[in-house]
């Protein structure tokens, strides 16, 4: 996907706003899930993303986007975004990120995808790396599930106390 920066996408500095380019991340994502899937793919989670360097009023934005993973419903999907300035045709990477999907049918109910069979060097590594993040969203959200259980243990022991 390619888009042109004009002034209503940027800040008062003059370059992209951070949330506009999330936008184009996560819907150029979105096309690479659907086409894995084939069928309606929800965002579950921006798992990771880096602003390199900042991209001005003018540029082309450029993204590109692969899955790197397919689990039962889920896939992970990588996206880098490259700006390139239209008079000098310099391109430059500015961003990367790792989004998460859910493949889902109409109704909203998750469904299977098809297996992911990586090929080259390059895809083994991003297959092997994705479970690796997948294992680290796990133990973090099973971390913030005990603390949020912790905290309306106290918020219960203190209304008893009261």
């Amino acid at each position: 996907m390619t888009e042109i920066i004009l002034p209503n996408d940027a800040n008062i500095l003059g370059n992209l706003l951070g949330g506009r380019l999330m936008h184009f991340i996560d819907v150029t994502g979105g096309i690479a899930a659907f086409r894995h899937s084939r069928t309606y793919v929800v965002t579950a989670a921006m798992d990771h993303i880096d602003f390199i360097r900042p991209v001005n009023v003018g540029s082309l934005v450029t993204l590109k986007s692969s899955v790197n993973r397919a689990f039962t419903s889920s896939m992970e999907v990588g996206v880098k975004v490259w700006a390139e300035s239209p008079l000098s045709g310099e391109q430059a990477h500015v961003a990367s990120a790792y989004l998460v999907f859910v493949a889902v049918d109409r109704d909203g109910h998750r469904v299977h995808v098809p297996r992911l069979l990586p090929e080259t060097a390059d895809e083994h590594r991003r297959y092997a790396d994705a479970l690796l993040r997948r294992e680290h969203r796990e133990a973090e959200s099973a971390r913030r599930k005990q603390g949020r259980i912790a905290a309306a243990a106290r918020e219960n022991s203190e209304t008893v106390n009261l």
